[in-house]
C-alpha cells in the first residue's frame, strides 16, 4: 500500500513547481493558510485520482497483487499524508514570507484535518461511482464563484476566513471538540466503506 501512495506522489512531481509558485503567491496576498492546505490537499488528491483515470491505471492496479481494498485504502490513508505535507510545507512558507510562527496549535490541525475529511468523504465515492471530470467542471465552477464574490461582493472574505479561524480557535469547551472528531471520523469511515464496495463492484 505504501507504494501505491508514493505512485500518487510521483506521479505529480511535475506539478510540484505549480504548487510551490500559487501557495507561495497565495501566502504573499494574506490567504489563510488553513484555506490553502484545504484546497490544496483537495486538489492534490483529485488530481492523483484523474490520473489513473485518464491513464487507465486501475486496469494496470487490478492485475498487480494488491486487492481493491488496498487501492482504496491507499487513497483514504493518503489524503492524510498528502494534507500533513501541505501542512508543513505552507507553515513554514508563511513563516519565511510573513513571520508567521510555524508552531499549529493542534486545534488548527484539527481543523485542517476535519475539513479535508469531511471534504473527502463525499468526493471519493463520487469519484468511484462516476467519472471526475464532472467533479472538475464544479471545482471551476467554485473557484470562478470564488473569485467573483472575492472581487466584487466580498472582498475582506480571506480576512473573514481568518476571524473565522480565530473563533475556532478560542473556542475552549474540550467535549464539543471531542464530539466533532468522532462525528467527522464515523463519517470518514462511512465514506470508506462505501467507496470499496463501489469499487469492488466496478468491471475493468
Amino acid at each position: 500500500m505504501v507504494n501505491l501512495i508514493l505512485k500518487d506522489i510521483l506521479i505529480q512531481k511535475n506539478m510540484l513547481i505549480i504548487y510551490i509558485a500559487t501557495i507561495i503567491l497565495y501566502l504573499l496576498v494574506s490567504v489563510s493558510p488553513v484555506f490553502i492546505v484545504f484546497v490544496y490537499s483537495i486538489v492534490f488528491i483529485m488530481n492523483a485520482f484523474s490520473s489513473d483515470e485518464k491513464d487507465n491505471a486501475n486496469i494496470l492496479l487490478n492485475s498487480l497483487p494488491y486487492t481493491r481494498k488496498e487501492i482504496v485504502s491507499s487513497k483514504y490513508i493518503g489524503a492524510f499524508i498528502f494534507t500533513g505535507l501541505f501542512m508543513c510545507y505552507t507553515y513554514v512558507l508563511d513563516f519565511l514570507l510573513n513571520g508567521q510562527e510555524v508552531l499549529v496549535l493542534w486545534k488548527e490541525i484539527l481543523l485542517i484535518m476535519g475539513l479535508v475529511m469531511i471534504a473527502m468523504s463525499f468526493i471519493l465515492p463520487i469519484s468511484y461511482q462516476f467519472k471526475t471530470k464532472h467533479l472538475a467542471i464544479v471545482s471551476v465552477t467554485l473557484f470562478g464563484i470564488y473569485m467573483v464574490m472575492v472581487n466584487y461582493f466580498v472582498p475582506d472574505f480571506n480576512g473573514q476566513v481568518r476571524a473565522l479561524v480565530q473563533k475556532f480557535m478560542a473556542v475552549q469547551e474540550l467535549q464539543l471538540y471531542l464530539i466533532s472528531t468522532v462525528i467527522i471520523i464515523i463519517l470518514y469511515t462511512g465514506s470508506w466503506l462505501l467507496s470499496i464496495r463501489i469499487y469492488e463492484r466496478k468491471a475493468f
